[in-house]
């Protein structure tokens, strides 16, 4: 097997091999970014890519994981080598193709509207202002949801700070005995909340994704009736601007989730010291608890205020991303010239939907 092959199922079986529920988006992620980092670096990346703590770790993974798993997992190894090998010979194939297809479909869309460029732009204009109107709304919601999530929380954890000091009246043992089942109260409190956060937020993105699809079928019929005779290379762009607008909705959804996770990061090292000073000498847990419970007070506020003020405007910021994707599909529509970022949209959608294929079967 030739070393890009062999490092890419390495990846894959890292991804799928340990477990028979295999995630086609997270299998094609990783082929996406393998092929996308070889195409551009080449003998350099895969020298790279086997040298990487990653691949060790991989390695591991292997030979610890790959004699207990199922035999759908191992059917699965070897299925995926003649399918890496034959997706890699045709992906630069594919590339170029499309490219070239790309280039020429959207010199006869600009060719044909070309007539019609007033309306083709009072029409995109129109659907700007639109989608502008509907997002609005969505932004707004968000930004209601991370307000309402971050202080359900701090109201959650509020009362922990007063416990804390109401401890410190008792005597040195009573307060070690009680500390570790406190500090696994207000880990679970911590945890609970950021999991409901997270679910509180997490809807958003697929109402945002299927907007985006109405907002795109808008656009489509009122361009179709300028571009009759070339309505292949109209449904290429609109492919391409909806792979964009998804793109960029599922960036939302990490965002919150990161952020979020974040949030349980930097609230959980107050439970490690809590748990820290349980563990040490009684004489001096006193004074180690006062400094703590008034840190825990002010630092659970500041992080939830750190959190809105982070998180809040990633709608607003979602809208105009989107605003700017049309505002790039009129830039093109009027110049005739594709960009790089349409050839590289179509091609990872067509790697994914050849990965969702490959796995269904």
């Amino acid at each position: 097997m030739v070393p890009k092959v062999a490092a890419l199922v390495l990846v894959l079986l890292a991804v799928s091999g340990a477990r028979a529920d295999v995630n086609p988006d997270e299998v094609a992620s990783v082929i996406w970014k393998y092929f996308t980092e070889l195409g551009s670096n080449g003998k350099e990346m895969v020298d790279q890519l086997q040298q990487t703590e990653l691949t060790k770790q991989i390695n591991t993974l292997l030979k610890t994981n790959l004699q207990s798993v199922s035999a759908y997992a191992e059917d699965l190894q070897e299925r995926l080598v003649p399918f890496a090998t034959e997706l890699q010979a045709r992906l630069a194939q594919d590339s170029q193709r499309l490219k070239e297809q790309i280039r020429r479909e959207l010199a006869e869309l600009q060719a044909k509207l070309a007539p019609y460029a007033d309306e083709v732009h009072q029409q995109i204009g129109t659907n700007i202002r639109q989608l502008q109107a509907k997002m609005s709304p969505y932004a707004e919601e968000l930004r209601s949801q991370v307000d309402r999530g971050a202080g359900e929380l701090q109201r959650a954890l509020e009362p922990y700070a007063a416990e804390l000091r109401n401890r410190l009246q008792d005597n040195a043992q009573s307060i070690q005995a009680a500390l570790s089942p406190y500090a696994d109260r207000l880990q679970e409190q911590i945890d609970g909340g950021v999991e409901s956060l997270k679910e509180r937020l997490a809807p958003m993105a697929d109402e945002l994704k299927a907007q985006i699809g109405q907002s795109v079928a808008e656009l489509r019929r009122g361009l179709s009736p300028y571009a009759q005779e070339v309505q292949d290379g109209l449904n290429r762009q609109l492919e391409s601007l909806t792979a964009q607008m998804e793109r960029a909705a599922e960036e939302l959804r990490t965002r919150l989730a990161t952020s979020s996770e974040e949030l349980r990061a930097k609230l959980s090292p107050l439970v490690r010291e809590l748990r820290e000073a349980a563990s040490g000498d009684a004489e001096s847990l006193r004074q180690r608890l006062d400094p703590l419970a008034q840190q825990l007070e002010q630092h659970v506020g500041q992080t939830l205020e750190a959190f809105r003020q982070q998180a809040a405007p990633f709608g607003e910021a979602f809208g105009k991303q989107l605003v700017q994707q049309l505002e790039e599909m009129r830039r093109k529509l009027d110049s005739g010239t594709a960009g790089v970022e349409d050839h590289l949209q179509l091609l990872e959608k067509e790697v994914r939907e050849k990965v969702s294929t490959f796995l269904s079967t």
